[in-house]
């Protein structure tokens, strides 16, 4: 068990902790035993640390400072966690505790271990399943869905996962012929002895778990439509299950009337869409070559590893939730591939290519496991880091989120650092920066800031160890601090802010300001705007002008969602910016009752979603990327 002092530590060291949580005297109410049931159900955690008697403040560097505050009574807090564990949750829980003396003051260190999987998942008895269990997602305690309940309960749960569900509209003869040959084609090539290759067809999808038996019949699961269902078929269960590969110009989506994207839509059973999509992205990449040791011939290979986009496309595959009415998108920019997926990560985006998988389709997955399409279970990621790393390329990034229920994928198709960004990191050479200062420093000069999140995942680091890069920097005078505690993130210095804020603008829409979202204004910002001024509107199309005048001063709350929801399908638009074009004054007010809301019902998008408190964050309609769907007829 830790000590306190080495929690203090800790906490004083980092923005952010997953695995410490401090609270007042006066806070140790209903919060404690959220954090006691997150802490105990959180997967692969290991439990967790509540430091209670504790207070903080903002230094003068911008930094938040813990220190012991103390309990009046550390002896009744003891008593009266103690019980609650015992009485209030549907299984008892034992926390150990310690009091201890920091500074003449008494605190006391709670260590929650993690529960055991068959008691999973705790929550409050009062409240029941799912609103009153808890997980731990970064530093913060969230209720529980039906889909953690499913993580939580790990290998105890039932049988059948959520991919064995029974289509009620399925029938035998949806399956695809074709593609239940390519799996006994593949197989036999990878393990000829496999026991289910000697099975009749439908002997052999009721044992991988694609066919179920109801009432003495076999009907198609849903996991059996997904992989190996026909495209008809496909259209009319799950007419949102498809895979769409759109190729942009440049390095930015704009839309642009005159050079429209390039886009194929790809509907097929998995086992045949997964090839395709692989081939589609490997025939516009660039070559590059290598002459084989022992060979005379040389040998033109992708610059990303094909191993890479097959695992990629394979992680899309297998955690996508296929309950929700959005395609999977890859998005080929100049520099970067995108794959958008829906369905957060089910596991903390910390915990990425740490050992272990949290599987949401654990048929699918274990089928493309068979036929090596994916790695073994919860080696993939680490393997895509890997061989981006061997392959002289940045690290993969991903992003889950959990609100907009969205998970993204960026692999890059260049080395991190161009010949531009070295001639600009010269300038701080007599600082010597590391690789990883070095990264830092280049991202908030291209995207204007950087935080932990951000810097965890291009430099591969964990949260402390981003934490003393990011501060290495603010302490040489390279970085700027901006907000406080889980909400902090820093940008350039104020010499460079101006350079970062051009290099920025370059990949935007002009029409993009550089002002914060969410701020009632923003003085330095050249564009700003008088509400509702004739300059708001330039670039809106004259039916939706028309509209947004029409509105009057208090519309309703659906006619203002239909308003942003169209002017965020054009361009970006910051919090500040919506305001200025609706005739609204309260940028937080707009934010708090319309884009939030927004957000979470998967209307609306963020512009940096790596990095939520971005500075110049920004608001787009979700399918807005997607413009080739209305051409098409489709909608989310």
């Amino acid at each position: 068990m830790r000590s306190a002092a080495e929690l203090f530590a800790e906490l004083n060291a980092v923005d952010e902790s997953t695995r410490i949580e401090a609270k007042r005297a006066s806070e140790l109410g209903k919060s404690v035993m959220q954090t006691v049931i997150a802490f105990a159900n959180e997967p692969g955690l290991d439990g967790g640390y509540l430091l209670l008697g504790a207070e903080w403040f903002t230094n003068e560097k911008g930094d938040t400072v813990y220190r012991a505050a103390g309990l009046p009574d550390p002896d009744k807090v003891q008593r009266d966690l103690a019980s609650q564990c015992a009485s209030m949750l549907n299984v008892a829980l034992r926390p150990e505790m310690q009091p201890e003396t920091v500074d003449g003051q008494t605190v006391l260190v709670v260590y929650v271990p993690e529960a055991d999987v068959t008691q999973k998942p705790v929550y409050l008895k009062a409240t029941g399943l799912p609103r009153g269990a808890y997980r731990r997602i970064g530093s913060t305690d969230q209720h529980c869905v039906d889909e953690d309940l499913w993580v939580l309960r790990g290998e105890s749960q039932p049988a059948h996962g959520p991919d064995q569900s029974i289509l009620s509209d399925a029938r035998l003869d949806d399956l695809d012929p074709a593609a239940i040959a390519a799996y006994r084609r593949e197989r036999a090539r990878i393990n000829p002895q496999a026991e289910e290759l000697g099975y009749g067809d439908e002997d052999m999808l009721e044992a991988l778990g694609v066919l179920r038996r109801m009432d003495g019949h076999l009907l198609p699961t849903l996991a059996g439509i997904v992989i190996f269902g026909k495209p008809l078929a496909l259209r009319r269960l799950l007419p949102m299950v498809r895979i769409d590969y759109i190729r942009v110009p440049g390095n930015e989506w704009v839309e642009d009337p005159e050079n429209r994207f390039q886009s194929i839509d790809i509907r097929k059973p998995l086992l045949l869409a997964l090839p395709q999509a692989e081939a589609s992205i490997i025939d516009e990449l660039p070559k590059g070559f290598r002459l084989p040791e022992g060979q005379l011939h040389s040998v033109q290979e992708p610059v990303l590893p094909r191993k890479v986009i097959r695992e990629a496309l394979a992680n899309a595959a297998m955690h996508r939730n296929y309950q929700q009415h959005s395609p999977t998108q890859i998005i080929r920019y100049s520099n970067r591939i995108e794959i958008r997926n829906v369905g957060y990560s089910l596991k903390e985006p910390a915990q990425l290519g740490s050992p272990g998988s949290r599987l949401r389709n654990p048929t699918i997955a274990a089928v493309l496991h068979d036929l090596h399409l994916a790695e073994a279970k919860g080696t993939g990621i680490r393997a895509m880091r890997r061989l981006a790393a061997e392959a002289g390329l940045p690290l993969p990034e991903f992003h889950s989120d959990r609100q907009a229920n969205e998970f993204k994928l960026t692999l890059f198709l260049h080395n991190l650092l161009t010949e531009e960004d070295h001639a600009w990191l010269r300038g701080f050479t007599g600082n010597g920066l590391s690789a990883e200062e070095a990264k830092v420093l280049i991202y908030a000069r291209e995207t204007g800031a950087v935080d932990n999140t951000a810097c965890r995942d291009f430099c591969g680091l964990d949260t402390l160890a981003a934490s003393l890069v990011l501060r290495r920097l603010r302490d040489r005078g390279l970085l700027e601090k901006q907000g406080a505690g889980s909400r902090t993130y820093y940008t350039l210095k104020s010499a460079d802010r101006a350079e970062a804020r051009n290099a920025t603008q370059r990949e935007l829409p002009l029409e993009i300001p550089t002002s914060p979202a969410g701020a009632a204004g923003d003085s330095g910002n050249p564009h700003k705007l008088d509400e509702q001024s004739p300059q708001a509107l330039v670039g809106i199309p004259e039916a939706l002008r028309l509209r947004i005048q029409a509105a009057g001063k208090k519309p309703r709350q659906a006619t203002v969602r239909e308003l942003l929801r169209d002017l965020c399908a054009l361009r970006a638009y910051t919090a500040q910016e919506l305001c200025q074009v609706l005739g609204r004054s309260d940028a937080r007010e707009l934010a708090r009752l319309h884009l939030k809301p927004m957000r979470e019902a998967g209307v609306l998008t963020l512009l940096y979603p790596e990095s939520e408190k971005h500075p110049h964050q920004a608001y787009r309609t979700v399918g807005a990327e997607g413009e080739h769907e209305k051409e098409q007829g489709g909608d989310d």
